[in-house]
């Protein structure tokens, strides 16, 4: 390995070599600084050198030389200066293109020159000796020796530049550029084997790049300029794959374009849109898939009818044409019937990805067999008013076909409609994404839909036809094509049809074996016998009448054999539920049996895997090490024979492993001498320059004195010189400012003159200014005074305005709080009395409930004694007025029932049991019963009128009213019972006044009836909430 101090040497080198003709050591010796690690920073002549270094490559046809340097350049510029080595891969691409282009034009023979199937592979022997064997031609060989190295070259520099720029964000127009010219390479000289390994390449980057996202210079797709890049990439591949005819690689681009709008989620301009629709309309076309080519073909007249405003009125009416024969176009049946469970699961993914490329979204674990189908486009296609654009013979075409019935002459009048598609066919503007619109593509699919319409129509009509009748009715095809269509319609279940040849007749309706003529034959067979039975022979009028006697016998046979029917039927559906089950347990298992060994075969794996990578890792970084020592060493080596001045020699390593412990020693070793001998060297210099430089000084002593003399001499003469011509110049100048005096002072009187006028008129507009300054400052502090005295004013009236509500307030509540104690203490105070008139009127309530328990105690006792009433006892309430005529005939009854005990314990019902059990209790005599005459005011035991028990009277009594009215005077309850209000209720049964014992008296003599409770408007709401609560 040649090494060199700078890399200007290596070019020089390289240069010298490549005039002697020497070009493989200049190739080498430039790789090897290229590769070296000595020249890691990137400098100018390190581009240089890269230019030479790629011409030669080129020159010599070297690729992988190239490829090694670009890679290493590629190191060195990535942080640095990129756009260096864009230049260089641009002048790479530029010298191989011209390179190939000057062989092809030398041998004026590109079709014998690339008549190659692959480019990459190599010569086999069977070929050299067909080639040496074979008549060719001198000039054919001398071809093909020429011309085809050097495409392989070129073919060769696009895969290097492709994988050189892969994932590097700071190229990635590079990248398209160099893409956009293989494809047009491959394009260009129809290199399909080419064409197909660079779509692979390609979509391996797109792969890679997705994979390892922790790249530093990695491309990030969702910007907008990345994403616009690669997808003009994918656009050219599809435009290439489908200009080459490579229809698998077309759709495989397709799938790529797909996959990146769903990996950025970001839908491509309208332009791309309508060039991605036509694609996929010649790409299902080719691959005889009519109802996605239909679908494709709807989007594409859907995108340009939104978003191209440039298309003409023909354009559209071609469009519409195209898409209405491409949707009728389509075979009226689908192929799924009868077909296994895997085809259909198969097809049904097929169908997904199929909607997805064009454009819907599909639920996978929905059954979508209608959303892409023949009647749904149809129905989409009218429903978006494609019909109004549609030609008239297109028009009728279509109506004959999905809409007429005309078994005998649909072909007859199809025909004539069908010849003038071609007619109609014609270019489209330059504004759309499709050339040109040929119609006449749909005439064969048209032709056999048409056929498979007239035997659907005929089978609906007759049962039997004659083939040659038949063959009449369909002139597009012989009979046996005919019949191959028919074997395919018979197939999916769209018609239902048998050949009999022998007889050459065609007969119509359903032929299968389980059909439910056939099922039900023994059935139908008993119908029509009864049926004829019933027609010969009819039936009596006592049969008629009068039912069999065995009648009931078999209905209830049949109802018999009717359950055990549906007991089966529920056993059978029972036992296939349960074997249903029982398979997608099985299932179910085997398939978790799957999973888990699939799991375990995949952990296996994974730990293989990482055993290996480990491995590999330790056995990368243990050779790294020694390679590093190894260059080390030999660089210790090469330091060390350089130091000893042989450059031409090499160390002899081949006999022995060298380690760089060894060579660490002798370079240690070597150095020691070298410093030894330099000390050396410098002492004896060191003693060779102090003699020399004692020497010298003593001989220029004497010499330096006499130059200092001299140059004392030289100053004196110079310093008298320069004195004098500064006099003179003085006095030159003091002539002539006496000149210029002389000549000014005849002005003196003018400027003077002049200067008084300047001086006055500005002394009379200072003094002008100087007042109106004052004016204004006197008028601003007038202004400024006045609103000083206003602004003191409004504070202080707003200072004494708050004063005065402050006192406004502090009187408020004060007299506020006063009132509140004085209302606290005539609170207090009533409270007081109202409890002093309580305990009294407890204390007088308990002396008469004492009193009437001694009553009841004497009536007990002397209860023997009385005797019984002749009336039968009611249970009924006595009046105290019943009761004074019962003791007039010797029975003893309570004449005191009105009292307020007595109403509270055994009227209200509040000593805390039931009302029915207390009615029960009460003795038969103390019950209510009907009176026998007028009623009486109740009297007191001295004989007197009933007076309430109130500690004073008023005959005319007021409500108090007020907050310091005082409570009324009079009987006070607790607990009342009409409408009472609690301890406070200050109301009595009959209210107050002078009426009060007038009202009662009459509540009383009424009778029976007189006396009723009090409605519910007679009693306060309080007791109105207790009644509903009760």
């Amino acid at each position: 390995m040649a090494t060199f101090a700078k890399p200007e040497n290596a070019l020089k080198r390289a240069e010298e070599l490549v005039n002697v003709g020497q070009k493989q050591a200049a190739l080498q010796a430039l790789h090897d600084l290229i590769t070296s690690k000595r020249y890691r920073a990137w400098q100018k002549t390190l581009e240089k050198i890269m230019f030479k270094y790629v011409e030669l490559c080129v020159d010599m046809r070297r690729g992988r030389f190239a490829k090694d340097g670009l890679i290493q350049y590629r190191i060195v510029c990535q942080q640095v200066n990129v756009s260096s080595l864009e230049e260089v891969i641009k002048y790479f691409l530029h010298l191989s293109t011209e390179k190939a282009e000057q062989a092809q034009a030398q041998a004026q023979a590109s079709e014998i020159a690339l008549d190659v199937e692959d480019l990459e592979a190599e010569k086999r022997p069977e070929d050299l000796m067909l080639s040496y064997v074979s008549g060719e031609k001198g000039k054919d060989r001398s071809d093909r020796e020429m011309v085809t190295p050097w495409f392989k070259f070129l073919w060769e520099t696009y895969r290097t530049v492709l994988e050189i720029l892969r994932n590097n964000s700071k190229l990635e127009a590079l990248y398209a550029m160099t893409a956009h010219r293989a494809f047009h390479f491959c394009l260009q000289y129809k290199r399909t084997t080419e064409f197909r390994r660079l779509c692979e390449i390609i979509r391996n980057h797109l792969v890679n790049l997705n994979k390892y996202r922790d790249q530093r210079d990695r491309p990030d797709l969702s910007l907008p300029e990345s994403l616009q890049l690669y997808l003009d990439t994918r656009f050219e591949q599809l435009k290439a794959a489908t200009e080459l005819e490579l229809w698998q690689e077309a759709f495989r681009s397709i799938e790529d374009i797909h996959g990146l709008m769903c990996m950025v989620k970001k839908t491509p301009k309208p332009q791309m849109m309508a060039i991605y629709y036509s694609k996929l309309t010649k790409i299902f076309w080719v691959s005889e898939s009519h109802l996605y080519h239909g679908y494709a073909w709807y989007k594409l007249y859907i995108l340009q009818k939104s978003y191209n405003k440039n298309l003409t009125q023909k354009d559209l009416q071609l469009m519409a044409s195209s898409v209405l024969l491409a949707a009728i176009s389509i075979m009226p049946y689908d192929h799924k019937h009868g077909a296994h469970h895997f085809e259909l699961e198969n097809e049904k993914e097929r169908s997904l990805r199929m909607a997805n490329l064009l454009g819907f979204s599909l639920d996978p674990k929905k059954d979508n067999k209608e959303m892409l189908s023949r009647s749904a486009l149809i129905s989409e296609l009218i429903s978006k008013g494609v019909m109004t654009y549609v030609p008239q013979e297109v028009k009728d075409l279509y109506h004959l076909l999905e809409n007429d019935f005309h078994p005998l002459d649909l072909a007859d009048k199809v025909q004539p409609l069908l010849g003038k598609l071609s007619k109609l066919s014609d270019k489209l503007s330059s504004a759309s994404p499709v050339p040109e619109v040929q119609l006449e593509q749909y005439i064969p699919a048209l032709e056999m839909l048409t056929t498979l319409r007239v035997l659907q129509q005929v089978s609906q009509v007759y049962q039997t036809m004659k083939i040659t009748a038949l063959s009449r009715m369909i002139p597009f095809f012989d009979f046996s094509v005919v019949e191959k269509l028919s074997v395919d319609a018979v197939k999916y279940n769209f018609l239902q049809l048998k050949i009999d040849h022998l007889k050459g007749i065609v007969q119509f309706g359903s032929q299968d074996l389980e059909s439910d003529k056939v099922r039900n034959h023994l059935t139908i067979l008993a119908k029509r016998l009864n049926k004829a039975r019933s027609l010969i022979q009819l039936p009596s009028v006592e049969k008629v009448t009068k039912p069999p006697q065995h009648f009931p016998v078999l209905l209830e046979v049949i109802e018999k054999e009717h359950r055990k029917l549906l007991a089966r039927k529920v056993l059978i559906e029972r036992r296939k539920e349960e074997q249903e089950r029982q398979m997608l347990e099985m299932e179910r298992e085997e398939e978790s049996k799957r999973l888990k060994q699939q799991r375990i075969t995949e952990e296996a794996e994974q730990k293989r895997l990482q055993s290996e990578y480990t491995k590999r890792e330790e056995q990368r970084i243990r050779r790294e090490i020694e390679e590093k020592e190894l260059e080390e060493a030999q660089f210790l080596l090469q330091e060390a024979e350089r130091r000893k001045g042989k450059k031409g020699k090499k160390p002899a390593i081949e006999g022995e492993k060298v380690t760089k412990q060894i060579l660490m020693e002798q370079a240690l070793h070597e150095q020691l001498k070298e410093r030894q001998e330099m000390e050396r060297k410098l002492q004896k210099l060191a003693k060779t320059m102090d003699y020399l430089e004692r020497a010298k000084r003593e001989e220029e002593a004497p010499l330096i004195d006499a130059a200092y003399q001299k140059h004392l001499v030289d100053d004196e003469i110079f310093f008298e010189q320069q004195q004098q011509q500064a006099i003179e110049q003085s006095r030159q100048q003091h002539v002539g400012d006496l000149v210029e005096k002389n000549r000014l002072i005849r002005m003196l009187n003018d400027k003077n003159i002049f200067q008084n006028q300047v001086v006055s008129r500005r002394e009379g507009e200072f003094e002008r200014l100087k007042r109106e300054r004052e004016e204004r400052l006197a008028e601003l502090r007038a202004i400024r005074k006045q609103d000083r005295e206003m602004r003191r004013k409004m504070e202080y009236y707003r200072r004494q305005e708050e004063a005065r509500l402050i006192k406004l307030k502090e009187e408020e509540e004060a007299r506020k709080l006063e009132e509140e104690e004085r209302k606290r203490k005539q609170d207090a105070e009533r409270r007081a009395k109202l409890d002093e008139i309580a305990e009294k009127q407890k204390q007088r309530e308990r002396e008469l409930e004492e009193k009437e328990r001694q009553r009841k105690e004497a009536l007990i006792k002397e209860e023997p004694r009385i005797s019984k009433p002749s009336e039968p006892n009611t249970n009924k309430f006595v009046p105290r007025a019943m009761r004074k005529a019962a003791e007039s005939v010797g029975t003893e009854v309570d004449t005191d029932r009105w009292r307020r005990g007595d109403r509270q314990t055994n009227v209200d019902g509040r000593d805390g049991l039931p009302t029915r059990q207390r009615e029960a209790d009460v003795p038969a005599r103390d019950k209510y019963a009907p009176p026998t005459r007028k009623y009486e005011p109740p009297t007191r035991q001295t004989g007197a009128k009933y007076e309430p028990p109130v500690s004073g009277r008023r005959d005319n009594y007021e409500a108090p009213r007020g907050r310091d009215a005082q409570p009324p005077v009079g009987r006070y309850e607790p607990r009342s019972k009409f409408g009472g209000f609690g301890n406070r209720d200050e109301r009595d049964r009959w209210g107050a006044g002078p009426d009060r014992e007038r009202q009662r008296d009459e509540d009383r003599s009424g009778g029976t009836d007189n006396w009723r409770r009090p409605s519910k408007s007679d009693m306060p709401p309080s007791r109105h909430l207790e009644e509903q609560i009760a």
